[in-house]
């Protein structure tokens, strides 16, 4: 699969395609009936696929204050993306100008001048373009005279609801991760690369792999969770999300403690599977009082765990 980054590198993108546009956060099981329409029709047209991303989301760039939690980060995207078998992902950065741009320059200056695109699919509440004015009646319009289709897909229904970005956030928020796993599909994870910390974990005796995450996240306090990525192994920990308030952090990580793991693993990507949040993060008033309760964490989440092989 071929990233390309930026409008100005779309010169990359040689020939006609069929292709797709959305933030496609958390790559749930309604995203994924979007892309397997896509991938059915380039297929039978021997055309390849394109996937049109933005960075950051546009609601981060435009209202960060009220913008939802991310569900996922750009390298969860591009894994799942491969592996459902898209061609290209166009990541496009999401700035002043692009805001500005209307939906109909967005049409003609992206889709048919740089990507010639020949098929587009969209979810049927999709809107595009500054203020949001762009509709899918106005893409099909532009098509019509421009030699483009357009297809609408239906939302995904599980359980009486539509299954979307927001309903996965309200399960996790709920603790509900069963369903996370129905709606999406598969576990819920993120997956990074290990960054050197401030070794603070070494000193209270429970050692953390760290993960540097943006503001917002979906997931926030404390969780049981299993890795994957260290030795052909799926690991258990506990993790937290957060600014760690006790030691007065700014900014936001993923640190796991792994259980009967002393290993070096800076530098290795992994995907950490959020099974069950156990608590919210706090501010403790010492750090013999963090100490005591990441040790009470570790205990909670080794009885989950067990609970649930039993």
């Amino acid at each position: 699969m071929q990233l390309i980054r930026g409008q100005h590198n779309l010169y990359q993108h040689l020939g006609a395609c069929y292709a797709t546009i959305g933030t496609f956060d958390g790559l749930h099981l309604g995203h994924q009936a979007v892309l397997k329409s896509l991938c059915e029709k380039a297929k039978a047209a021997n055309l390849p696929t394109v996937v049109i991303l933005f960075e950051p989301h546009p609601q981060e760039f435009l209202f960060p204050e009220k913008a939802a939690p991310r569900l996922s980060l750009l390298r969860d995207k591009l894994i799942h993306l491969r592996q459902l078998g898209i061609d290209k992902v166009v990541c496009l950065r999401f700035d002043l100008a692009l805001a500005r741009l209307t939906a109909e320059a967005f049409i003609e200056e992206i889709l048919i001048k740089s990507l010639n695109i020949q098929h587009l699919v969209v979810g049927d509440d999709f809107h595009f373009g500054s203020n949001r004015q762009g509709s899918f009646s106005l893409l099909k319009s532009y098509g019509e005279k421009s030699g483009f289709t357009v297809e609408s897909t239906q939302s995904l229904i599980y359980e009486n609801e539509r299954i979307s970005s927001t309903r996965v956030r309200q399960a996790i928020l709920q603790n509900q991760f069963q369903l996370v796993e129905k709606l999406l599909g598969r576990k819920y994870s993120l997956q990074g690369r290990v960054h050197h910390g401030d070794k603070r974990g070494r000193t209270l005796g429970f050692p953390t792999i760290n993960m540097p995450l943006p503001k917002k996240m979906a997931v926030q306090g404390v969780f049981a969770v299993m890795v994957k990525g260290l030795n052909h192994l799926t690991l258990k920990g506990v993790a937290n999300v957060g600014v760690r308030p006790t030691v007065q952090g700014v900014r936001r990580l993923l640190e796991v403690h792994l259980f009967d793991f002393t290993d070096e693993c800076y530098g290795k990507n992994l995907e950490v599977i959020f099974c069950h949040r156990l608590r919210d993060e706090m501010k403790f008033a010492s750090l013999v009082d963090l100490r005591s309760q990441i040790a009470q964490d570790v205990e909670n989440a080794k009885h989950y765990f067990n609970e649930m092989n039993s």
